[in-house]
């Protein structure tokens, strides 16, 4: 069978799905002499159907180049755990659909012989794609390196040579040689002269050094660092990016006007956190608005499992997508008999909020097309202790959206002062624990009489004349399983639910939910694996277990289809 599609790009891309894969872009075609599967379409009760991962093994740490949408990340070719780490390749046209191709990068060089950790991609002048990337060194060292794609007329960028001058930047000048990696994305100032940062931890302090080079080869280190933190350690995987104020595109990351803020990420303390700023590239000044844990509201991407993420900018679309990296909750020994680790997210478009003092996400729109099977109702009365199925989807597999409405705010639960952490909060108010407005949400991957359930809920308090928000994502009951990390997460939304509705969205995979409140100003993603409530034994109920009923306005939920993600059968396993 032969599926073709016209994708929104200049590129025509070819699938032909059965015996064999092929995709053509600009003429050129990744092919297999081996039969290839839906590497998605398996009987693994915790293995996804919608999010990418690779067919075996060990994955995370992710980059991109746009045009045919290539994803570049960290994998273990020989094991469910962390090691022997190189650059997986997978291309697509739409970020849904994905085809494994050869690895393209793989120790070979003295400076990267013990690993190629992570990097990004850069866009140089005339579309040609570069890699900064941390290498291994004989020394065991973490050095940055460059490399290139051998043909840049192949979209596919099947191979790359890595540059003669490698190691670009080294770690000098009371830098340890330990804690030195991720270079971002570079960026390109006014004087047309290239900025990178390269996280790493100096004198207990979290910090972004910053380099500046003419040619993308010869790297100078900059004095003072783009910005540091005495309030953190090591940052891993910096991102560093423009966001508009005045409109919802995305923009290019050397993109530099008046109608900017510039969002710096660092991942630390198992959390990405990201603070707010003003860049002006003619001194390199990075003025922050807030620094990293200067209160106890700090910012993150995601409240839940979710690290080492990075964004790019999408030209074709005009969007900024991010992607993270999701591991697991169970044991290592767990991993080893799945034969596999690790998966990334849905890729989420990101931007400024109406306000500007933080950012908001959302899954793409291409995800939408892997639904069907819809039901929806409206104007849903949930009584006090109320607990209403969600019929008729794969509960296992779905996509829900839906929207509450609070009758009366005047029954809201007043807020401790001295309840400030919104995790430690959910923590002590699960969704068993009986409130005023709330808790009411979604139960997902649930049995029937609700012995396993994993639910995402919110909990309306009062201080003063303002009403505080709480979502939760609670995993203490996900599973009859006992050697699991059942860590429960939270997050306060900044809304006022006396002028709109409180939203929730969720994407449910048979072991991960990624939810999405309050139009995605909080997004909390959770990993479970539930002994019972798999495949047709998962339902899905919304709930409420506050004193107070609530309303639904709307729900719709999906069945969604397994994404075609499979593998050339003929690819290099390279020789480390």
């Amino acid at each position: 069978m032969v599926l073709t599609w016209k994708p929104p790009m200049e590129i025509s891309v070819i699938w032909v799905v059965g015996f064999c894969v092929l995709l053509v872009a600009h003429g050129a075609q990744a092919s297999s002499h081996e039969s290839s599967r839906n590497l998605q379409e398996t009987d693994q009760p915790y293995r996804t159907g919608y999010h990418f991962q690779p067919p075996k093994n060990w994955m995370n740490g992710p980059m991109y180049y746009k045009g045919v949408y290539h994803l570049f990340y960290q994998y273990n070719p020989y094991g469910a755990v962390w090691g022997n780490i190189i650059w997986a390749h997978s291309v697509s046209y739409d970020l849904v659909n994905w085809v494994h191709i050869d690895h393209a990068i793989y120790p070979t060089q003295p400076s990267d012989i013990n690993g190629c950790w992570s990097g990004s991609t850069t866009i140089l002048p005339g579309e040609k794609p570069a890699i900064l990337y941390t290498g291994i060194d004989t020394k065991n060292h973490q050095v940055q390196n460059l490399a290139v794609p051998k043909n840049q007329s192949d979209p596919l960028l099947r191979e790359w040579i890595k540059s003669p001058y490698n190691p670009l930047m080294t770690p000098i000048d009371g830098i340890d040689p330990d804690l030195y990696r991720d270079p971002t994305t570079a960026w390109q100032g006014p004087d047309k002269i290239w900025r990178v940062i390269v996280g790493s931890q100096i004198d207990g302090h979290g910090r972004a050094i910053l380099y500046r080079s003419k040619d993308f080869v010869s790297w100078t280190r900059i004095d003072s660092p783009l910005h540091s933190s005495g309030k953190t350690e090591m940052w891993e995987c910096p991102d560093f990016f423009p966001v508009s104020t005045r409109s919802s595109n995305g923009v290019d990351t050397s993109s530099q006007d008046k109608y900017t803020k510039h969002v710096l990420k660092a991942s630390f303390n198992h959390h990405d956190y990201y603070i707010l700023g003003s860049y002006k590239p003619a001194n390199d000044n990075f003025s922050v608005e807030t620094n990293f844990m200067d209160s106890g509201m700090d910012l993150r991407y995601d409240y839940g499992k979710f690290y080492a993420s990075k964004t790019f900018f999408d030209r074709a679309m005009n969007r900024r997508i991010l992607w993270g990296w999701i591991n697991e909750s169970d044991s290592e020994s767990d991993d080893i008999k799945k034969g596999w680790s690790g998966l990334q997210s849905i890729p989420r478009t990101i931007l400024l909020s109406n306000t500007g003092k933080q950012l908001v996400q959302w899954p793409i729109k291409e995800i939408e097309k892997l639904r069907f099977k819809n039901l929806s109702f409206h104007d849903k009365k949930l009584k006090s202790g109320s607990v209403l199925e969600v019929p008729g989807i794969t509960a296992s597999q779905a996509d829900v959206e839906v929207s509450f409405e609070l009758p009366n705010l005047e029954d809201a639960e007043i807020l401790d002062p001295s309840w400030t952490d919104p995790q430690l909060l959910c923590s002590q108010k699960k969704a068993s624990v009986r409130g005023k407005l709330g808790p009411f949400g979604l139960l997902a991957f649930a049995t029937k009489n609700l012995t396993e359930q994993t639910a995402i809920y919110f909990r309306i308090f009062r201080s003063n004349h303002n009403y505080i928000v709480l979502m939760c994502s609670d995993q203490s009951r996900s599973s009859v399983r006992e050697e699991l990390d059942k860590t429960t997460y939270g997050a306060f939304i900044d809304m006022d639910p006396r002028h709109e509705n409180i939203t929730l969205r969720s994407l449910i995979d048979h072991s991960i939910v990624e939810s999405f409140g309050g139009e995605g100003r909080a997004c909390i993603t959770a990993r479970v694996y539930p002994k019972l409530a798999i495949h047709e034994q998962a339902y899905l109920f919304a709930f409420n277990n506050g004193t107070s009923n609530v309303k639904i306005s709307r729900l719709n939920a999906w069945s969604m289809k397994n994404a075609q993600i499979v593998s050339t059968k003929n690819r290099r396993k390279p020789q480390l």
